[in-house]
């Protein structure tokens, strides 16, 4: 059975957060190949990937290790990223956005819409289309602030753990309860993109870092007291 990239990257980091794969867990491609059904190449790339996030470390000959990582670590770097791209919203309010911009902002609020605001329970293939949906908003947003510090900002922070707007995890056994998550943070998509478009930069600005914020309530939640299930730019409802 074929499996994209990116799938394998969701998964990996899913059993992650879940605690399905403890700190301290060592991980090799050729067993995590054949528990997922893939081939090695998807584990080797989900493997540098979730190493740059911080959830995995590179072990001296070979293989890789589960980090421990806290909440207070994953606290402070998604409160950092809220920072860096409520400046960045705030900016993009100010400058403008260019028209190539504005059509490619609309028409991911489009699909986004398409994805999880059709009234129905979303399926993990949907989430999966919506990551890179909500990574391309990012980072369109980012590029319409017109400051490479943000940029650079951003970069070196991307090895913590959801420093990254591409950091996407979700309970895939309460699909019903992420439908509503989702929902949510596309509604903020929609607000922040009118708030700049009307050049309010001080709404964007805290529109945005509310986007990321928001993930500190789902870290609290009563189902992660032993376990950490993150979607960044969430609230739970």
């Amino acid at each position: 059975m074929s499996r994209s990239n990116n799938h394998v990257v969701l998964t990996l980091r899913q059993k992650i957060l879940s605690g399905e794969l403890a700190a301290g867990t060592r991980l090799a491609e050729i067993p995590t190949a054949e528990n997922l059904g893939v081939s090695r190449t998807p584990v080797r790339i989900a493997f540098r990937a979730l190493e740059q996030e911080g959830l995995l470390t590179k072990l001296p000959r070979r293989g890789y290790e589960v980090r421990t990582v806290s909440t207070s670590e994953i606290e402070g770097a998604v409160e950092v990223r809220g920072v860096l791209e409520g400046l960045a919203a705030r900016q993009a309010a100010e400058r403008g956005l260019t028209e190539h911009q504005r059509q490619m902002l609309q028409s991911l609020l489009d699909q986004g819409d398409a994805l999880v605001l059709n009234g129905t329970t979303v399926t993990e293939a949907a989430l999966e289309q919506y990551q890179q949906i909500n990574k391309q908003f990012h980072d369109i947003i980012i590029e319409a602030a017109q400051n490479p510090a943000i940029q650079a900002a951003l970069s070196r922070s991307e090895h913590l753990p959801f420093a990254s707007a591409s950091a996407l995890a979700f309970d895939p056994n309460n699909m019903a309860h992420e439908s509503k998550r989702f929902a949510f943070a596309h509604q903020q998509h929609h607000h922040v993109f009118y708030a700049i478009i009307q050049g309010l930069g001080t709404r964007a600005e805290g529109i945005m870092r509310e986007h990321a914020n928001a993930t500190f309530g789902f870290i609290h939640g009563p189902r992660n007291e032993h376990n950490l299930t993150i979607i960044n730019g969430s609230e739970n409802p």
